[in-house]
């Protein structure tokens, strides 16, 4: 028997380097998946089967899913009809982060919005729900998390009573994500009328793709109209203090204009793939848009069907093209090494760099990972500051001129593994209110002393260690 076993691990283990050789794409991940099966005994392999292979470089994966979401991406790569609304830069710095956005997202710059800003749950979803009270045609809303509670309650209340004055609802959600959600609830809202699909079904057939690739958008639009994007999840976590971090903070965005169609190729493109409805190429869900605003946006889209990791390559291109300030809000900064020391030379030319960061998490690994990361930062003068509350926003700013605002973490996960989505947003104004929105948490309690940071327990860099030993794989 023991026999039998050795040979076993010792197949699956050469199986398991020989491929992590062969398909790997970084050399601190390539090392940290060897250590792993190698440490653990068929529990390693079977997590890097799991959660490390590349599939994207095998040709079943590559036909059956991301070449076919890539062509769908490219059957509509501008606005039909909305090309006097593409904007057309004359400043160096934003036409340099518009045009890298364009061409590996498919997505230009549209100029003619109004954007609200909506800072806490309250406001975030107090919009969106008076947005579904005015539609008159369609609604699609995406989420990674639809957890059971008020919120979902008021959804579908308001579902209810839409689909009787003929609105069309469709509604994907993330299976893992939203994995307290019970097969009934879901049956509830399809009796009423409204397509509900997971976006990333976890069945036999497609577990290897769906368990380690997540659909981590959150997207709602109405009549090709009115457009959400930010943070938010639904979950009553953001309406009262449930959670033992207390009421989560967040940060969306509330969009009318040009720009609200790329919001909806996104959905209609995750939907196609989820409830195999090929509705793209009905107009009825791209109604022309006049403009609304005077902001120009953009949208940014990223994933395993994407050519290049987009929202890491957005985050590069804007903290190289600072000048003077780079303010960087997030729950889960594990950035890797390419976007550490792009900061760590910004910060070195002289560039303000301020991240501001929760004190506490809802994982203890990402919270480890991203402290392991703190004191190179500080060795070149960054700004870390420790918030006490948890807020899930996802904010980047630059000069007091761009800012981003969306799902995407600063993480390995959002760079190679999620679906994502940002909306970049070139205007001064909004940009200086969202930074003060930023430097309104700023306080110089929370901001973190190099000198004591350097004197934390053993303990706790053993930790962080430990954490960063596991980095790559988040």
């Amino acid at each position: 028997m023991n026999t039998f076993l050795w040979i076993g691990y010792f197949t699956v283990t050469i199986w398991s380097i020989v491929n992590i050789i062969f398909y790997g794409q970084r050399s601190t991940k390539m090392i940290s998946w060897s250590l792993t099966v190698i440490i653990l005994p068929f529990l390693g392999p079977v997590l890097y089967y799991l959660f490390g292979i590349n599939r994207r470089k095998f040709k079943l994966f590559k036909l059956k899913q991301t070449e076919k979401r890539k062509l769908y991406s490219e059957t509509y790569k501008e606005l039909k009809g909305g090309e006097k609304s593409v904007h057309d830069f004359d400043n160096y710095k934003h036409d340099k982060i518009a045009s890298l956005i364009r061409k590996n997202s498919y997505f230009a710059p549209y100029e003619g919005n109004k954007i609200d800003l909506l800072n806490n749950g309250e406001e975030a979803f107090g919009a969106i729900f008076e947005a579904i009270e005015k539609a008159e045609k369609f609604i699609h809303i995406q989420y990674y998390i639809l957890e059971e509670g008020k919120l979902l309650d008021r959804f579908y209340d308001l579902f209810s009573k839409k689909v009787k004055e003929g609105v069309e609802i469709r509604m994907l959600y993330d299976s893992l994500g939203s994995h307290s959600l019970r097969g009934k609830v879901v049956k509830r809202f399809k009796d009423i009328g409204v397509k509900a699909f997971s976006s990333m079904p976890i069945r036999f057939g497609n577990l290897l793709f769906t368990l380690n690739y997540r659909n981590h958008r959150k997207i709602v639009v109405i009549d090709g109209k009115v457009g959400f994007a930010g943070g938010f999840n639904v979950s009553d976590k953001y309406v009262d203090p449930i959670s033992n971090l207390g009421l989560w903070q967040d940060l969306h965005l509330r969009l009318e204009g040009p720009v609200v169609n790329s919001l909806q190729r996104i959905f209609i493109k995750d939907y196609h793939f989820a409830g195999d409805e090929d509705i793209l190429l009905n107009d009825t869900y791209f109604p022309k848009i006049e403009a609304h605003g005077t902001s120009i946006a953009q949208v940014v889209s990223s994933g395993p069907d994407s050519k290049y990791p987009a929202i890491m390559q957005q985050y590069l291109a804007m903290i190289n093209t600072a000048k003077k300030s780079i303010c960087i809000a997030n729950p889960y900064f594990i950035p890797g090494m390419p976007v550490r020391e792009a900061l760590q030379i910004a910060a070195l030319s002289g560039v303000e760099v301020n991240l501001l960061t929760p004190k506490v998490s809802d994982s203890l690994l990402a919270k480890y990972s991203m402290f392991s990361g703190f004191e190179a930062l500080l060795d070149v003068g960054a700004n870390i500051y420790l918030r006490p509350d948890f807020s899930h926003s996802k904010v980047i700013i630059i000069d007091g001129e761009i800012a981003s605002v969306g799902s995407g973490n600063f993480d390995y996960r959002s760079f190679e593994h999620n679906f994502e989505t940002n909306v970049l947003v070139y205007d001064k104004e909004i940009a200086q209110k969202i930074e003060k929105f930023f430097f309104g948490h700023c306080k110089k309690e929370i901001l973190l002393e190099k000198e004591s940071f350097k004197k934390r327990s053993i303990y706790f860099k053993f930790m962080e260690g430990l954490a960063k030993f596991f980095s790559p794989l988040l």
